[in-house]
């Protein structure tokens, strides 16, 4: 969100006495939408130029997959919100380095692909397809709301060696809570938020704040994996990583980086380099 945010916010906390329902359709407007699309970025330029492209058709709308490689040994890559595959650069040349191949997409909404926004379903649903065509992923490598898109996937049956992720969000009710928190929306605003979200985005999920949570049912994730994030990350608390850490335990490992905050990390050499470190552990290993 912009400086502005909590100019916004005020407006909409005004325009919620005389006419609430205005008010919180606006919110929930607000919330579903990414503000931009993020563009690729002139150090990701000659990465993103010389992808293989692909395009996959999910709930109507258009979406751009990239891949760096033959397609075998496929290493999943999954942006968050207001980001983009193109994000991933700095990866792509080690991971190609390794013989595996780099594979992502522009979610809906985002980058190259179609649509006004997208939701952690359709995320599980772009994953499913590609799986059917690259089959088993060595590895998924996520960040923010694309980890917890990874960690929904794994518990429905998608095939891993194993999970990276970056800046993490493991409680879903968190991205409500802090855009209200960032606006600075009053309560029945917020709460109106959350229940919208619910009842429109979810409407066939019983209870979408603990299904969609990254520690729910950890036992039916079986993949080594590490957890990369940030002590100062301004957006998702460290403490999030820490309760991912205490979820899965033995088969977690916690890396805890300083300084970096939330938005430009994947761009940072120590990042980068912690997890390749733990994708070429297992990558001389048959392919799946």
């Amino acid at each position: 969100m912009s400086r502005g945010a909590p100019l916004v916010g005020a407006a909409l906390n005004a325009l919620a006495r005389p006419a609430p329902g205005l008010a919180g359709r606006a919110v929930y407007s607000l919330f579903c939408h990414p503000l931009r699309r993020g563009k690729v970025l002139p150090p990701e330029r000659e990465v993103h130029e010389r992808a293989g492209t692909a395009t996959l058709t999910v709930a109507g709308k258009r979406v751009r997959v990239y891949r760096w490689g033959t397609g075998a040994r496929p290493v999943l890559m999954l942006h968050g919100w207001q980001s983009r595959a193109s994000r991933f650069a700095g990866f792509v040349p080690r991971l190609e380095e390794l013989g595996l191949t780099a594979l992502s997409f522009d979610t809906p909404g985002h980058g190259e692909s179609s649509g006004r926004t997208t939701t952690i379903l359709e995320y599980r649903e772009i994953i499913g397809l590609l799986q059917e065509e690259y089959g088993t992923f060595h590895t998924v490598l996520a960040h923010s709301l694309g980890a917890t898109s990874a960690f929904l996937a794994l518990r429905g049956g998608i095939r891993a060696e194993r999970l990276v992720t970056v800046s993490a969000v493991k409680d879903f009710g968190h991205l409500p809570d802090e855009f209200a928190r960032i606006l600075g929306l009053a309560g029945p605003l917020h709460g109106g938020l959350r229940d919208r979200i619910a009842q429109q985005l979810f409407a066939a999920v019983e209870d979408p704040w603990s299904l969609f949570d990254a520690t729910c049912r950890p036992h039916e994730i079986k993949v080594p994996m590490r957890i990369v994030h940030d002590v100062h990350d301004e957006l998702v608390p460290v403490a999030q990583a820490h309760a991912l850490k205490q979820a899965y335990g033995d088969q977690a490992e916690l890396v805890l980086t300083n300084g970096l905050g939330h938005r430009k990390v994947l761009g940072e050499q120590v990042v980068i380099d912690s997890a390749m470190d733990f994708i070429g552990g297992a990558a001389g290993g048959p392919a799946a």
